[in-house]
């Protein structure tokens, strides 16, 4: 392993030192990612990201996190906005979204990247010293954005991965230097917007509140006057204002809200189809094939099937303030 370190530092020694940073920062993660799918780290609410292979437009469900990606690219589709992010780009998500998602990546170049789980308490105390410093956000608020990395937050996460890679470091200065990565993106070029995002302040807060509703209930029978109510709006005014922030119906997001976590359920726990149909809310396991495979495309079996031959997935960690899983 040493010997390798020293050929890439003698390497790097020659390269434009942005161009070096990268190419330490995809040594690094080859060596955290070894496998396909999701890598555990020494932190809980890290993981690190491999695909050898691209993969066309699939729906997922991203919980709240930073996705910085070292080598490859993916594409968000949320709606009529595209979110390309890439090793110049990251991506914020600041509520769960449901959407599509494709990435490029080959056996030569694999896909790597890093998710952290958004810790809202670190980011709303790093928040609140940000305002004191720098004033209070008028950006608007965005449930989802990609933004360019710059330097300061590319070194951040070198030094991050540089951490990560060593068992004592990660655990003793993974935290700290993670604050470190949440900081310079609060402070970043749309980091005004993440800021907002956090007051969950105005019409993007009600609509928080009903969100998490639903991901906290998601089991039980609920309507859009139930969601329009914890939300403290009127229907057709919760209506325009959750569609402003999610890009979808009330409807429509808890259905696929039931769907992926359903498909987890079914990936996790070997539960049958009609299992975990009963287990989301569902009262008839014919609908729910129906949906399922309207959804992802494929019937809950070969999805599950497709599931275990593509992605590697850890068990969930704790759950999130939204009891939702990435």
């Amino acid at each position: 392993m040493g010997s390798t370190d020293s050929l890439h530092r003698q390497l790097s020694a020659h390269l434009d030192p942005a161009d070096a940073n990268s190419t330490r920062m995809v040594h690094l993660l080859e060596r955290l990612a070894p496998v396909e799918g999701y890598n555990l780290s020494a932190l809980e609410d890290v993981r690190f990201l491999r695909s050898n292979q691209p993969l066309t437009r699939t729906p997922v469900l991203y919980d709240p996190g930073i996705v910085i990606l070292c080598q490859g690219r993916k594409r968000g589709y949320l709606g009529d906005d595209v979110y390309v992010y890439d090793a110049q780009h990251y991506l914020v998500v600041s509520v769960p979204l449901p959407f599509t998602m494709e990435t490029d990546a080959s056996e030569d170049e694999p896909m790597l990247a890093i998710y952290m789980r958004l810790d809202f308490q670190m980011a709303s105390e790093l928040m609140l010293q940000v305002d004191e410093v720098h004033g209070p956000s008028d950006a608007p608020p965005k449930g989802m954005f990609a933004s360019p990395m710059d330097h300061s937050l590319r070194t951040s996460t070198l030094r991050f991965l540089e951490a990560m890679s060593v068992p004592g470091e990660a655990q003793i200065l993974g935290p700290t230097l993670m604050r470190e990565i949440y900081y310079r993106i609060l402070i970043g070029e749309q980091g005004g917007s993440m800021r907002a995002a956090l007051n969950r302040q105005g019409h993007f807060g009600k609509v928080t509140r009903a969100i998490r509703k639903i991901h906290s209930g998601y089991q039980q029978h609920l309507d859009v006057e139930q969601l329009a109510r914890e939300a403290s709006m009127s229907v057709p005014n919760f209506h325009l204002h959750f569609r402003s922030v999610t890009d979808t119906s009330p409807m429509q997001y808890l259905k696929s809200t039931r769907l992926h976590q359903a498909r987890l359920l079914m990936l996790r726990q070997s539960m049958t189809a009609s299992a975990a149909a009963f287990n989301v809310g569902y009262e008839s396991a014919s609908q729910f094939s129906r949906e399922f495979k309207r959804f992802f495309g494929r019937t809950p079996q070969a999805e599950i099937e497709w599931m275990r031959a593509t992605y590697a997935l850890p068990a969930p960690a704790t759950p999130s303030m939204y009891v939702s899983s990435h």
